[in-house]
């Protein structure tokens, strides 16, 4: 074991070696590390000044993890310009040959480069953060608890492996220094915006959630190091010298893989899309699994959660529940309503919230996509105990009101989330003699021809049978 480690260590001593020499990457990022954390502390006394005006103590408490979370983040943007040129770098250099001659696997030439582009910017995180823990402790500011600061730095190490990771694959497949620097931007721009959904949890002081967001970038991090690994090739790295976009050939690819030259739209129902959902089944086998486990886990949680609620509550609240219901009336008459539903708006909503799911966890390799996919799925658990709770028989309403439908739409959106799931999955998967651009522009096929040829005819059906029919079978089991 010790042995297949090695050249891992003897690759990030050389590549450390190299950043401890040049100036321009330690300047930058010493002197960040050392002011930053003096900015963030003057900060800090004036919007204590000014918000001890209006006596904000949910902000006041939340002020210094707040802090912390910018100041481990910013050396981390700086020091992601020696991950971003970790091998285009070293190829304009001229150095690169010998690394890549080197006895090595490739695994570990990747890995040598990875544990000096994370180290590095950790290093000068925790001591930036560190500085100004220390610099607080002086002042009337309200510390974080010890589960906190374990949250912020678990968090900051995750951001550290996210971008590295990100900057790593855009090195290996860049072709210049210059085109690794653009390309930066899809990487500190996301995790910005990811940051500020992290600040809001922190505010929020929902620390379980915070957990959740940390095992998800955490997930991402691991799924980006795996696609680098699995795209990473020598012969590329050696054999390209500019990069250029030829839309002409990314058409052709793309339409060749949707057709797949096929004769008839028999021919291409039959073998191009039977193909591919071939190609899928595993992912629906597994989405199927994910929402079993979501229905039972939202109706676990609403019978645990819901119904203790109802059992704390006083009879002077059940009394004013009862009043706020008996003014908000009675429920609107299902035959007033099933004149207002149009087929059209449900199939767009529907067919929005799938290609929701498809961007999402295509820039998230299928994580974000399944998520949202859950939250979609364990509505119908949730809303089942719901009606449980109320006292109220929810098989007939479901077979009634959901079933209806739900036989078509619920399929598309399992057969649309499947397409994501093996979107990612295929992506961190070894493609032998395929660019990384050839294997996303396949995948990309296989979704669309998915997409128009099976979700998009089952969302149609389903929002027909949902404006025109469902309304009048739940009219005859509630019986208004």
């Amino acid at each position: 074991m010790f042995n297949k480690l090695k050249p891992i260590w003897l690759v990030a001593k050389r590549e450390l070696r190299d950043q401890l020499r040049d100036w321009r990457v330690l300047m930058p990022m010493l002197i960040l590390t050392l002011c930053f954390p003096f900015l963030m502390n003057e900060f800090a006394k004036q919007t204590v000044d000014f918000l001890n005006q209006f006596e904000a103590n949910l902000i006041l408490d939340r002020l210094v993890p707040f802090s912390v979370l910018i100041i481990g983040f910013f050396p981390i943007t700086v020091s992601l310009v020696v991950a971003l040129e970790s091998f285009v770098g070293e190829k304009e250099r001229g150095t690169i040959e010998p690394l890549l001659s080197a006895p090595f696997d490739d695994w570990q030439l990747y890995f040598g480069k990875l544990l000096v582009g994370v180290m590095t910017p950790l290093v000068a995180s925790y001591s930036s953060i560190l500085l100004y823990l220390i610099m607080v402790s002086r002042q009337n500011l309200t510390m974080p608890s010890a589960s906190v600061m374990t949250q912020l730095f678990l968090l900051t190490a995750a951001h550290a492996f996210l971008m590295v990771s990100a900057a790593i694959v855009i090195s290996v497949q860049s072709t210049s220094v210059k085109a690794a620097n653009l390309l930066a931007s899809f990487i500190v721009i996301p995790v910005a915006i990811l940051m500020q959904g992290e600040a809001v949890m922190l505010f929020w002081g929902n620390e379980r959630v915070l957990w959740l967001g940390i095992a998800g970038v955490t997930i991402i991090a691991l799924l980006l190091i795996r696609v680098g690994i699995a795209h990473f090739e020598r012969e590329y790295l050696l054999g390209r010298e500019i990069d250029t976009i030829n839309l002409k050939w990314i058409a052709k690819t793309f339409l060749l893989n949707f057709s797949g030259e096929a004769k008839s739209l028999w021919d291409w129902y039959t073998r191009v899309l039977g193909g591919a959902m071939r190609r899928i089944l595993p992912a629906v086998f597994f989405v199927t699994l994910i929402a079993g486990v979501s229905i039972w886990a939202s109706y676990a949680w609403i019978k645990d959660n819901v119904s203790d609620v109802i059992a704390m509550a006083t009879p002077e609240d059940i009394a004013e529940l009862e009043k706020s219901m008996a003014e908000i009336g009675e429920l609107p008459d299902l035959s007033e309503i099933q004149g207002h539903l149009s087929a059209p708006f449900l199939f767009l909503n529907n067919t929005r919230a799938v290609a929701l799911i498809f961007l999402a966890g295509m820039v998230s390799f299928s994580v974000l996509g399944i998520m949202l996919y859950m939250v979609n799925i364990a509505l119908i658990g949730g809303l089942y105990a719901l009606f449980e709770l109320l006292g109220i028989n929810p098989l007939p309403i479901f077979l009634a009101g959901v079933a209806p439908h739900g036989i078509f739409e619920i399929p598309a959106l399992m057969i649309g989330s499947a397409v994501v799931l093996y979107f990612g999955a295929t992506l961190v998967t070894p493609q032998t003699g395929k660019s990384m651009g050839e294997v996303i522009l396949e995948l990309l096929a296989d979704w669309a021809k998915i997409f128009i040829g099976l979700v998009v005819p089952l969302l149609a059906i389903a929002a027909v049978i949902e404006a025109y029919i469902t309304p009048s079978l739940l009219l005859g089991v509630i019986g208004r």
